[in-house]
């Protein structure tokens, strides 16, 4: 992927973070606190910098070593949140995880589905991985209707997972291979062949909460 032009979608664009984001970025994230925080990764023991400028600098050493893939996701020019990609594993893995947030003024325009898309085609064919995984709180209804829509795999609940908005999570783990969209996610999406039940959660996990 060119970090200059990056990857488009109708008025979505998802690119790589540059420190120039830092301010645009730190305004949308403090702007949006109710919005986001009961879904923010935390530290247990510790607190959450909002220091966007160190964290671009982490995330940025991160895709220089390998480990993680840090995009913005922008609608019609203007910032509207960021994807990540980490855990990168390589070897016999060929793994990652996606990680994403998106302010609330940007909402409903269908930026974070087709981010997501766009983010594991180039996964899949630019950073030579195999397995993409997306684990989500089983309350974050906005972010599984994200994984219906895509048809990610549901692969099962996942208990105390993430120190999420000051305590240990449970967690619904969904997935996708190579295998799984030859044809590509965000094509499989915009030619109506997701498969209907993919993330379909059992009843037995759900009830287990």
């Amino acid at each position: 992927m060119d970090q200059a032009t990056g990857m488009r979608h109708g008025p979505i664009e998802l690119r790589l973070v540059r420190s120039r984001d830092a301010r645009a970025l730190q305004h949308e994230l403090l702007s949006n606190r109710s919005w986001l925080q009961p879904w923010e990764a935390t530290v247990p023991y510790g607190s959450v910098s909002f220091d966007m400028r160190l964290s671009i600098r982490r995330l940025l050493q991160q895709y220089r070593d390998g480990a993680g893939y840090p995009f913005v996701m922008e609608y019609k020019g203007e910032i509207a949140g960021q994807l990540n990609v980490w855990g990168v594993a390589r070897g016999s893995l060929c793994s990652a995880t996606i990680g994403y947030w998106v302010s609330e003024r940007f909402a409903g325009k269908g930026i974070t589905p087709t981010a997501v898309a766009l983010a594991t085609d180039a996964c899949f064919t630019e950073y030579a991985l195999h397995r993409m995984e997306i684990c989500i709180r089983p309350e974050n209804v906005a972010s599984l209707r994200v994984v219906q829509k895509l048809g990610f795999r549901y692969e099962g609940l996942r208990r105390r997972y993430i120190h999420i908005d000051g305590d240990w999570r449970d967690h619904y783990a969904f997935a996708l291979t190579r295998e799984d969209v030859p044809q590509g996610v965000l094509a499989r999406w915009l030619n109506g062949e997701v498969p209907p039940d993919a993330a379909t959660i059992p009843p037995s996990d759900r009830f287990a909460l």
